[in-house]
């Protein structure tokens, strides 16, 4: 976290440098046209080519066909120019230049000279590109801060909140039902898992799927489809499939009739199967918000009624009941503080935090006034 004390004027000072030298660098770009300046660096890339090409065989004594091929194609590159070229006069005096009867490489280094104006207004496009950049790079910098200083805000309106909390409020009036449900409906539904049809068993998680609160992942199609169909092995309890899936070819058809479709299916998912628990069915300490807990509690007795028994749903009502009370914010509250709360943050929350999270308010405000405003 950004110290919430820190001035972002630091930051906003340079996104508004970034933006004035990108918006100078577009205007220099924009007094040209970046059309006619890309033109000239595509006029410039041909030169250097003939240049390069021609400079070494049209010098001194050599070839004199190089040199008259020099000669001839640097005339038509001259000609093809557009008549809008930006510096096209200095192109243009290349023909002189080189309208002589021997060439030296001191005429290949003027005619480059010759194009150094030329070269600076081709420049323009790399730094414009290089400002945008910057700018960019401001802005994030100002946007990473800003999310900085929101996160802060956001941590010390918890604190604050926390902080307020009766440490002494009987959080037991939440815990005991909580924990017995949790502890009761894990041991339901092993027992069911060990010994319900595996198909039963994943017709629950199937079902489940209807209730976005109950969160169990989805059986893979290829089990789904094959524990379904198979009539002998979808009756088996999991873990006795888990057991075939261990078994020779040979030996599995004495058990179940498609015996190498159980190994790939079942041997494939062994994870999934292993990892099926009642985890999406626990509370879990500390608890969820009223409205959220007592909209959960509603859809997971709508499944675990589908396996357990009276004595796990009467915890699991005793839950719902408890989120009903006037008191259940306190004593969550108090349950969150006790969970959450390191002995350092418990000391800053109790020493105040005001003043600190009103200036990291400030310093997101001002950092967010900066990003609309350049």
């Amino acid at each position: 976290m950004p110290d919430a004390k820190a001035a972002p004027d630091g930051l906003v000072a340079d996104l508004k440098r970034a933006r004035d030298a990108r918006d100078d660098a577009e205007d220099a770009v924009a007094d040209v046209g970046e059309s006619r300046i890309r033109a000239l660096r595509d006029a410039l890339t041909e030169l250097d080519r003939l240049l390069a090409q021609y400079e070494e065989d049209a010098t001194g004594t050599g070839d004199f066909q190089s040199y008259l091929s020099f000669q001839d194609d640097l005339v038509a590159f001259v000609e093809e120019l557009d008549d809008d070229l930006p510096e096209r006069e200095a192109f243009e005096s290349l023909l002189d230049l080189f309208k002589k009867r021997r060439l030296s490489d001191a005429d290949f280094t003027e005619a480059r000279n010759r194009l150094s104006d030329a070269r600076d207004l081709v420049g323009r496009l790399d730094h414009l590109a290089d400002t945008r950049k910057r700018y960019a790079d401001a802005r994030q910098a100002v946007e990473e801060r800003a999310d900085e200083h929101a996160a802060e805000v956001e941590h010390l309106e918890r604190l604050r909140r926390l902080g307020n909390a009766d440490l002494d409020a009987p959080v037991e009036d939440l815990r005991d039902p909580i924990e017995a449900y949790d502890e009761a409906v894990r041991e339901a539904f092993e027992a069911f898992k060990s010994n319900a049809s595996a198909r039963c068993v994943l017709d629950l998680v199937a079902t489940a799927e209807s209730y976005p609160l109950v969160p169990f992942e989805p059986v893979p199609g290829d089990l789904r489809e094959f524990v379904a169909g198979a009539d002998d092995a979808g009756g088996e309890p999991i873990p006795q499939l888990l057991e075939y899936a261990e078994y020779s070819p040979s030996k599995l058809e004495h058990y179940v009739e498609e015996p190498r479709t159980l190994k790939r299916v079942v041997g494939g998912n062994r994870t999934y199967l292993d990892r099926l628990d009642a985890d999406p069915l626990v509370v879990d300490w500390p608890p969820a918000p009223a409205a959220e807990l007592q909209y959960r509690a509603r859809e997971l007795v709508a499944v675990v009624g589908r396996f357990a028994d009276d004595s796990v749903l009467e915890w699991l009502h005793a839950v719902r009941a408890a989120a009903r009370t006037n008191d259940y914010e306190r004593l969550r509250t108090a349950a969150v503080a006790d969970h959450e709360l390191t002995d350092g943050e418990m000391e800053r929350a109790a020493s105040g935090v005001e003043d600190d999270l009103e200036a990291a308010r400030e310093a997101e405000a001002a950092l967010r006034d900066a990003l609309s405003e350049y």
